[in-house]
């Protein structure tokens, strides 16, 4: 298994060095390994392509039996598991971006702690790709991330997803602004305004895609990605800003926060695992707390629409 893991890692990364690095190895050790395997295998894994390294076809075989194989061993751990009947105990390290930890992991801890005392969850802010590089090793047992183009496709086996929420962003305004006395504004009258928007991140792609969508590409005079810098900015007169309501930021004055009309931009929170890790039950529980913080905000937004 171990060696399985390190052919993954230099088929991801590419080079013997970066798999090394991702797996905490001296490239020495990792080509020991990679020796090793072929020899077991019968048949050469790698081959030299310059100065890097390139996987053969049996290598390629080989790593899609690896899948399964890892797959299949979460899946036996999480039926172990299931059959010793000790409900949800031990340690759970979760990460996601900061408005996942503090909208969703956040709240499902608190619960967790009245539900499942036995159950630690440790939470670690941390942003893709890191994220689920951190979850294939093991440092990590699930992942909240948004399902986007950088993200690992849904055909991605290794994984197992749980869609949990749909992020609506509004839009926030000064409070002088001529649209903030409208119930919702439509997007296309801010063409010409400046913008707020962070420089990279989900948040990023959802406003960029959102205003090409409308017609237009945002005028960027500041570029922050910390949600209290956005609101002071906006209060300050300086942009408009799109705001996620996960983030749940706090209203201020000088600021007037509106839904926008027809198609409203949003991005879409997953629980990411490890397939076949899903079935064990202290990830099953922290899988269930989430889904029930998802539902919350859900319907807190129902109740709440700007306007």
């Amino acid at each position: 298994m171990r060696r399985l893991r390190v052919l993954r890692e230099l088929s991801r990364h590419g080079t013997v060095t970066a798999a090394a690095q991702a797996l905490h190895l001296t490239p020495s050790a990792v080509s020991q390994q990679l020796a090793a395997l072929s020899r077991e295998a019968g048949v050469p894994l790698i081959e030299s392509a310059g100065r890097r390294v390139r996987l053969t076809n049996a290598a390629q075989i080989l790593l899609r039996h690896a899948d399964e194989i890892f797959a299949r061993i979460e899946l036996a751990q999480a039926d172990i598991a299931a059959s010793t009947g000790g409900g949800a105990a031990g340690q759970v390290a979760l990460g996601g971006f900061a408005a996942t930890l503090s909208g969703l992991a956040l709240p499902a801890l608190r619960s967790l702690r009245d539900t499942s005392p036995l159950l630690r969850l440790r939470l670690l802010e941390v942003e893709h790709p890191e994220a689920l590089d951190l979850l294939v090793r093991g440092d990590l047992d699930i992942v909240l991330m948004v399902e986007s183009r950088q993200g690992p496709p849904a055909t991605d086996r290794r994984f197992h997803r749980q869609p949990l929420l749909t992020d609506v962003f509004d839009i926030a305004l000064p409070a002088e602004h001529p649209a903030a006395t409208s119930a919702v504004v439509s997007l296309a009258d801010l063409a010409e305004d400046p913008w707020i928007l962070p420089r990279a991140g989900a948040c990023l792609d959802v406003s960029m895609a959102t205003c090409a969508a409308a017609g237009f590409t945002p005028h960027v005079v500041h570029s922050i990605g910390d949600w209290d810098g956005v609101m002071t900015a906006v209060s300050l007169g300086l942009g408009v800003a799109l705001v996620s309501r996960l983030a749940s930021v706090a209203p201020r004055p000088g600021v007037v926060i509106r839904g926008l009309e027809v198609d409203r931009p949003a991005r879409h929170i997953t629980a990411v695992l490890r397939r076949g890790s899903e079935r064990a039950p202290h990830l099953a529980a922290v899988l269930n707390e989430l889904g029930t913080a998802a539902r919350r905000l859900d319907r807190a937004d129902l109740l709440n629409v700007p306007g």
